[in-house]
């Protein structure tokens, strides 16, 4: 590999940079949002299992004595 001189990274580091498609505001916003919907249905569905498991480990228990 051929190095290249740090002015040069730079200058290419630019060009790069001048092709990123940034999101719009409202996508931004909106992939927030489903971002904070996912997460708060993914926590009340792993809660719902654990509370699940914790029910039957502790009927398991219960039977075991």
């Amino acid at each position: 590999m051929a190095k290249t001189s740090p002015v040069e990274f730079v200058k290419q580091v630019q060009t790069e940079t001048r092709k990123i498609s940034w999101p719009s505001r409202r996508e931004t916003i909106m992939t927030g949002v489903m971002v904070m919907i996912m997460t708060t249905l993914l926590g009340l569905f792993f809660l719902g299992i654990d509370s699940a498991f914790d029910l039957i480990v502790n009927s398991l228990l219960r039977l075991a004595q």
